[in-house]
Formats: C-alpha cells, structure tokens, sequence
C-alpha cells in the first residue's frame, strides 16, 4: 500500500510536514476555488500542479472530489453534456500525467455533512459528528426535493459517458460512498449508501476501472461487516484508495474518533487490506483538531493526521505491510 495525505495544491509547510514522516504520495483537490488556477481539464494547468508537487519530492499520485462544478451533471440539468465532455477532458489529462487514481462522489448539493464540529474527544481534542435528531423537520435546500430514483439515472448516465475514457486513459475511477449514508438529508436522496448499491452499480457499468474509495468508517456506518467487506472488494479488485478513520455510532447519530481510540480493530482492518491483495493510496481522515490548532478546518487539521500517519506505520510495520 502506498501511504499518502491531502494536500493542497499550492505549496505550504503541509508539503515539508508530509516529507519529514516520511510520506511520498500527494492526494490533492485542483478545483479553481482552491487554486486559484484553471480546473484540470486544462492540461498545462495540472501538468504545472504535478511538477510543482514532484520538485517538493512528492508524486501527485490522485486527485479528490470535485475539480468542478458537478451541479449540472448531479442534478441532471441542461448543460451537464458539456460539463460531461470537460470531465472526460480531465481524465485524458490525467492519464497523458500519469496521474492513476479520481476519488469521486455523487453527493448532490450536500457533500460529506456534520451536524456538530466541537464535540469533545481524548484530551479535549475537538471533533466532528452527526445526529439526525439536529435536522430541521422539512428542511430543504434550494434544489427542493429530489428522488433517490433521480440521482441513480443522474449516476448512471455519468459514469456511461466517462468510465469508457478512464479506461482509456488507465485512471481508477475509486467511488466515495455517501456521508453520512443516510437517505434523504434535506429531502435529497443519497444512494452509495450500502454495500449492495456498490454491488448494482459495478454490475450495470462493469469496468476494470470502476471501483470503490473505501471510507472505512462510513462503511461502517452503513452497519456492515467492514471486514466481509474488504475480503470481497479487496479480492475483486475493487478497492482503488482507502480512506483510514473510525467513528462512534451508526449512520444516524456518531462522532468521529482518533484512530487508536475507536471501536475498530485497525491492525486487523490492515492485515484484511493487506491479505485481500489491496495495494492503493491509504490515507487517514477526518481526524481529531488538537491543542494549539484552529478547528477551522475541522477533519483536516494536520497534527492528528501526522498523529495517524505514526500510528497507521507503526501498525502496517507490526503487520510486515510495505508503504
């Protein structure tokens, strides 16, 4: 397996930090928001980002979530063909780089979601959790009510028109599931919310280049047996990258939790990654703000991760796991 953290795409002290423990494999988001810079359907636009990435020692091994405004194609409006032919653009770029690994979602107009961001952890760390009981009864976003049957013909007909140019191309195309994988939030259906969807999904567009960003804990949210899990992904070649992180609860009430501090037997999730023939990116997520550290960017700030990143070692070191 192949360690790796978030990072942004223009340089700062996060790059040096990644270096010093010892992490060679950059996973950023290019979206112009964040950059500053075109998205990457533009080649010369990423080809910079990988270069800038490369002369820091690092290998921008994968880019995460929407490098785009994805609004049209997740809502199935007018205008999302040519929003389709930008991404596609992006994923011959990203094969011409040699850039291998897309982690995607298809949450629609609510990506990953707390409820609360200041809940207490060991030591008074700060962390993030959802309750279901915090929503608003009928609260709806501008989009108002939309069909869980609706964003599976929106998926489908996305990943017809783009999987066949990952392929192309020889990007890993690694689907996030929903967080939480609850259905609705805010009257929008969610549906990567079990293991069984993933299931129907890789059956109606089968490709080699298809497969599953395993958010461990979300996955177990879902209430499945993560370790079943990772045996049949893991052995089907489904498993492109993994997100490390756990969490107290289920899908409709949890918090999250460092990662020696959580329900989860993490050496044994390793070992299973490790005997399932899993050999991707892994990185730890939404982990603990500790002291001395703005909760601004709550799940992201970097002292728990480099806590993980030591800790993830430690265990794959114990385990005889290369990274």
């Amino acid at each position: 397996m192949k360690l790796a953290l978030f990072l942004p795409v223009k340089r700062d002290v996060r790059w040096d930090l990644a270096k010093q423990i010892g992490v060679d494999h950059a996973i950023a988001k290019a979206a112009p928001e964040l950059t500053g810079e075109l998205p990457p359907w533009d080649l010369n636009t990423l080809r910079g980002q990988k270069e800038r990435f490369a002369e820091a020692g690092l290998k921008l091994y994968g880019l995460e979530g929407d490098e785009f405004d994805m609004s049209r194609i997740k809502l199935g409006l007018p205008g999302r063909d040519e929003d389709i032919e930008k991404y596609c653009r992006m994923l011959t770029n990203m094969g011409e780089l040699e850039i291998p690994l897309l982690c995607l979602n298809f949450m629609v107009k609510i990506g990953w979601f707390r409820t609360q961001t200041e809940l207490p952890e060991r030591g008074g760390a700060l962390t993030s959790g959802f309750d279901v009981a915090d929503l608003e009864d009928g609260e709806l976003t501008d989009a108002g009510e939309i069909s869980e049957e609706t964003v599976w013909n929106n998926l489908l007909y996305f990943l017809k028109a783009v999987v066949p140019v990952a392929e192309k191309a020889g990007v890993k195309m690694g689907l996030h599931p929903d967080d939480p994988p609850l259905s609705p939030i805010k009257g929008i259906g969610r549906i990567l919310t079990s293991a069984e969807n993933y299931r129907r999904i890789f059956k109606e567009v089968s490709s080699p280049n298809l497969g599953v960003t395993f958010c461990q804990a979300t996955f177990r949210a879902m209430g499945e047996n993560i370790f079943q899990l990772i045996d049949e992904f893991g052995k089907a070649g489904k498993i492109f990258f993994v997100h490390l992180r756990d969490i107290e609860g289920t899908k409709t009430k949890f918090h999250e939790t460092f990662h020696d501090n959580g329900p989860t037997d993490m050496a044994a999730a390793l070992r299973a990654y490790h005997q399932a023939g899993v050999d991707c990116p892994i990185r730890p997520d939404h982990t603990p703000t500790m002291a001395g550290e703005a909760n601004a960017d709550f799940g992201y700030a970097m002292q728990g991760r480099l806590y993980a990143i030591g800790y993830i070692k430690g265990l794959m070191d114990a385990a005889g796991i290369s990274y």
